[in-house]
């Protein structure tokens, strides 16, 4: 059966094909990176796969090189002065709470759809890309995939909060107290993902669970998943989420947060992102001397 291309996006294409429904993330010159535009196409793709009732399972991938490198930061840390996520001292909360709230939201519409979701991770899923690949049900990598959360070390703290979720306390804490990635194969062996196989068979083994789950009935995979979700939900969820997120706006307005915005404007994103991951001390404060 062939595909039908529908809904109008800038950077995603969503297509159906027979029971599933296809979003597949679409700014591979920037690795598809995120923008202001695709947390809200995220969730509108989502929203439209939950409306077709021809629709049993949504898969999440992304064109080019990769899943998804995270934001767009070399646009929103590199570029002069106050922008969506830096604001000038003092700072707002509750602004940037609000603004990176929306994102998350539009990034766990992958968890709360009432289809399930599966993400097929090739090349990176990063940073903020890391964050929309744990929102889905079922994460399939490649072997040599990477996976991580490096603005851990500055400028970032995962708004969704899925890694505790997945991974648990000891080895949440091993990736986020070091910002350091792993690979679809170590991936896997933690728990972190579902499965992970050689690159060349990603596609195949998303498409044959997906169609494995095609052919369960819509209303059973809905009420398997929510029953499943709540326990996540009595488990405090929202409330880690929400401090989550707070914590993201406080990262980027920290001593630590202002240099590396101001040494990213002076130096370029790529060599302040070199100094953070180097394991040099961060200076405190703006000046990026």
């Amino acid at each position: 059966m062939g595909k039908d291309k529908t809904g109008n996006y800038k950077t995603l294409r969503y297509e159906k094909q027979g029971r599933i429904a296809r979003i597949t993330l679409n700014r591979p010159r920037r690795l598809n990176a995120i923008n202001a535009a695709m947390p809200r196409e995220i969730r509108r793709a989502v929203e439209a796969a939950n409306a077709d009732d021809g629709v049993h399972v949504i898969v999440l991938a992304g064109a080019g090189r990769a899943f998804c490198a995270g934001y767009d930061l070399k646009d929103y840390a590199e570029n002069k002065g106050r922008n969506a996520y830096t604001q000038e001292m003092p700072w707002d909360p509750m602004l940037d709470y609000r603004g990176m709230k929306a994102n998350t939201d539009d990034f766990f519409s992958l968890w709360r759809s009432y289809k399930p979701t599966i993400c097929k991770v090739h090349g990176y899923a990063v940073a903020g890309g890391s964050d929309i690949a744990l929102c889905a049900d079922i994460v399939i990598m490649a072997e040599d995939a990477k996976i991580g959360y490096m603005p851990a070390r500055v400028w970032g703290c995962p708004t969704t909060a899925m890694w505790v979720f997945r991974l648990g306390a000891e080895k949440a804490k091993r990736m986020l107290l070091t910002g350091d990635t792993i690979d679809g194969r170590t991936a896997k062996e933690w728990g972190l993902v579902h499965d992970a196989v050689p690159a060349k068979e990603l596609d195949a083994a998303v498409d044959a669970l997906a169609a494995r789950m095609a052919g369960v009935p819509k209303n059973q995979l809905m009420m398997q998943k929510l029953m499943i979700n709540q326990a996540y939900e009595n488990m405090g969820l929202a409330t880690t989420q929400m401090f989550a997120t707070l914590f993201d706006g406080i990262t980027r307005h920290s001593p630590e947060g202002l240099w590396f915005k101001g040494y990213a404007e002076q130096a370029g994103f790529h060599k302040a992102v070199a100094w953070r991951d180097s394991g040099r001390a961060i200076p405190r404060g703006k000046k990026s001397g």
